[in-house]
């Protein structure tokens, strides 16, 4: 992975010493436009000392008296060198080695972009592209974006569930900062717990990630930026309201205290209060809820001493209410009156980042990081009953240096985590304690042209899962200009939470079973009786930008292949029952992918997408393919942007259109006549657009819809006519249930 840790922790500090060169590296257009080039490569004639531009070109470098060439190169444009007299700040335009005295090429920043020179493969997704969809949490952000599939996880909750590379979530280590942030007892619906105002970008990486941010990745890896006191806007407002009679309200207020420090408060609250089925079928087609998410961000920056520190401060209750028509929790909570469910949390959290760089020596930098979390969920689902106390404490410490020159990069560290669970499912019990002590060492080599590989290797001491190793490899070679052919294999390793990462079988009439299809039938594992889940992963991706018709374009493909040596399998093949037991065989995860991206003209830019998924596990009953999984997915999204004024007006118009091919149903087989379901899903199509008018730089109104085509699945509640029977089951979910939405809202915010 590309050295994020050392972006967060030590460019801020080399941007505000004084001994350094800052600027900005961008493509060559007509007017000059500043359309910035991320991952140009910058560094000092016949020295080592080197830099790669960010996102937005933007990059910083040691400068000494004896410096004076700054050669700047970047894949398939016309590599430069300029003199440097003094420490000032560097514009410079870089033009297309194809269009030299022909074409002039008219562009703009990609929402989402790609590296040519980073050895994982890992895109990121900028605020410009979180602003295409209402994108009113985390579990929301994801629906312009091609590479992770977003869907209901049952009928009742309205729980927003992600996969990547045809797997669900719990295999994809999901951070706020490089902090392991969505896990354990948060798993279900932790997404919702991010308000998307307060994310300022996205990092996803396919295939296994760094070793530094732990063992638990196995699909992936995607990390949450979150918007930063110094350059987050004084004063933002955002208010939203959808033809459900959703509302929600996001609040930033950020000031400087001192010349070091700096503070944000952020405020969300969302509310729904209204009844709505769509469908008639005597439930609510989405949950009542209200949610106060409130976090203190401070941030203390002492470039003199190399010093830079974040301190987070949060605090969510949420509260959510489902079921039948009329459920009032006074009378009906636990009884057979009328169906109905409640999830109450309450979650706290603490988290610092402390980041140190050697002004003598940039790259030489220490890393510290910490978080506290408390998670409390009470909740029941009609007469099941589910609680689970969830404290966890998490500690990293990580050091960057070079071996020789700055082609070979080094990171060390150590980490600790500590987990304690306390579950509640009906009458029985569940505690357990987790601890972990780990070592890592990564090494990355980069000749800054045709080859960027980077090799890690963990060892882990945990009290229920064993000392084990954890190796992962990525490498990134470029064949020829505006190129990128990777490939990377590591291994994964995790406990895995059934019940708080499968709530959604609360809310059906199975019985739950833990057992094991070993022909002793005996459970040895630690956890819940079950061993821990283990798998490779590799995968080889090949990125080739290009010009058509004068314009810019990039195609991508990538096949992944997901191995499990061990799983906890979760089996829905009989109707009757949920069945959890190490899996006996096979279980792969293929992912296969292709992916254009085309300028089409000046403003407009299209993104095209083929999926296909092959995720077949060996179960009790059989070889059998993931249920619900579809194999064939299309996806395509438009963007228009028309050419600002003067005053900053402007309109923004999107719009994304998602393909899903046929999906299979786990069994009904036994289920009486009336109770049935054929064995497969229709195929379905989806429509979202939204209109944004940029009245200036301080005021714009978006008006939006989800769903405009108004599909719905028909009858999503099996037995919902008698949910206390023995075939009520809310988890054959494959579609939307509440047809089309609209929205409106408005961003007010002061500089």
């Amino acid at each position: 992975m590309k050295n994020i840790i050392y972006i967060l922790l030590i460019l801020p500090m080399v941007m505000l010493s004084q001994n350094k060169i800052s600027g900005i590296i961008m493509e060559a257009n007509e007017k000059n436009e500043p359309i910035g080039l991320p991952g140009a490569n910058v560094y000092w004639l016949n020295t080592s000392v080197g830099a790669v531009t960010d996102i937005d070109g933007k990059f910083s470098i040691p400068y000494k008296k004896d410096y004076t060439q700054l050669l700047i190169s970047y894949v398939g444009y016309k590599t430069d060198t300029i003199t440097i007299s003094k420490p000032e700040m560097v514009r410079h335009w870089l033009q297309s080695t194809d269009n030299l005295d022909a074409v002039t090429i008219k562009s703009r920043k990609q929402a989402t972009s790609k590296s040519y020179l980073q050895a994982t493969n890992v895109f990121t997704v900028s605020s410009d592209e979180l602003l295409k969809a209402a994108c009113c949490n985390l579990s929301e952000s994801f629906e312009t974006n091609p590479s992770i599939d977003v869907n209901f996880a049952d009928a009742i909750t309205g729980t927003r569930q992600i996969k990547m590379l045809g797997l669900n979530s719990p295999y994809i280590l999901i951070a706020t900062e490089n902090i392991p942030s969505i896990r354990g007892a948060s798993q279900a619906f932790g997404l919702s717990f991010i308000p998307g105002t307060w994310v300022e970008s996205i990092q996803i990486t396919k295939g296994a990630g760094s070793v530094v941010n732990g063992y638990e990745s196995i699909a992936g890896q995607i990390n949450a930026e979150l918007v930063k006191p110094t350059t987050d806007d004084k004063l933002f407002v955002n208010l939203y309201g959808a033809s459900s009679e959703r509302l929600e309200l996001n609040t930033h207020i950020n000031t400087k205290v001192s010349d070091k420090w700096h503070t944000g408060l952020y405020l969300h609250g969302n509310t729904h209060n209204k009844e709505h089925d769509v469908n008639d079928d005597g439930f609510m087609d989405m949950p009542k809820y209200n949610q106060i998410n409130i976090m203190n961000r401070w941030q203390y920056t002492n470039a003199e001493k190399g010093f830079v520190s974040f301190i987070n401060l949060k605090f969510l209750n949420d509260e959510k209410q489902t079921g039948q028509l009329g459920f009032n929790p006074d009378t009906d909570k636990l009884t057979t009156g009328v169906w109905g469910s409640e999830i109450d949390t309450r979650r706290y959290e603490i988290s610092t980042k402390l980041g140190y760089v050697n002004p003598e020596i940039p790259y030489q930098s220490l890393g510290v990081q910490t978080a506290f979390s408390s998670h409390k969920q009470d909740s029941y689902f009609g007469l099941n009953q589910y609680d689970i106390t969830h404290n966890s404490l998490y500690a990293n410490a990580i050091y960057n240096s070079i071996i020789s020159d700055s082609r070979h990069k080094i990171k060390t560290g150590v980490s600790y985590t500590y987990d304690h669970y306390d579950e509640l499912v009906n009458t029985t019990e569940y505690e357990r304690t987790e601890r972990s002590v780990g070592a890592f060492f990564e090494y990355n080599y980069d000749n800054l042209e045709k080859l960027n590989l980077t090799a890690g290797i963990r060892i882990d001491d945990h009290n229920l899962l064993g000392t084990f190793v954890t190796p992962r490899v990525h490498a990134r070679y470029t064949p020829w200009e505006k190129s990128a052919l990777r490939a990377s294999f590591g291994r994964g390793k995790r406990s895995a939470n059934i019940f708080a990462e499968n709530q959604q079988l609360f809310s059906t009439s199975r019985v739950v079973k833990i057992t094991s299809s070993s022909p002793s039938g005996r459970l040895g594992g630690a956890i819940y009786g079950l061993d821990p889940e283990i798998a490779w992963n590799y995968g080889v991706s090949y990125l080739q930008g290009f010009n058509l018709f004068g314009r810019k374009a990039d195609i991508t493909l990538d096949f992944y292949k997901t191995d499990f040596k061990n799983q906890v399998v979760v089996d829905y093949e009989n109707p009757q029952e949920v069945s959890f037991y190490n899996l006996e065989g096979d279980s792969y995860a293929n992912s296969f992918q292709v992916e254009l991206n085309y300028n089409v003209f000046e403003h407009f830019d299209l993104r095209m997408a083929y999926k296909y998924y092959d995720v077949k596990t060996d179960y009790n009953s059989g070889k059998l393919s993931k249920p619900l999984v579809p194999t064939h997915r299309l996806f395509a999204n438009a963007s228009y942007e028309t050419h600002k004024q003067d005053d900053g007006q402007h309109w923004k118009f999107d719009a994304t259109y998602n393909w899903l091919g046929e999906q299979r149903f786990s069994s009904t087989e036994t289920n009486p006549v009336q109770y049935q379901l054929p064995g497969k899903t229709p195929t379905l199509a989806t429509l979202n657009a939204q209109v944004t008018k940029v009245f200036s730089p301080k005021f714009e109104v978006y008006l939006g819809g989800e769903n405009i085509t108004n599909v719905r699945q028909n009858n999503p509640i099996l037995g919902g006519d008698d949910p206390f029977g023995s075939n009520f089951d809310t988890t054959f979910v494959y579609g939307p249930i509440f047809g089309s939405m609209y929205y409106a809202g408005l961003r007010f915010k002061l500089k």
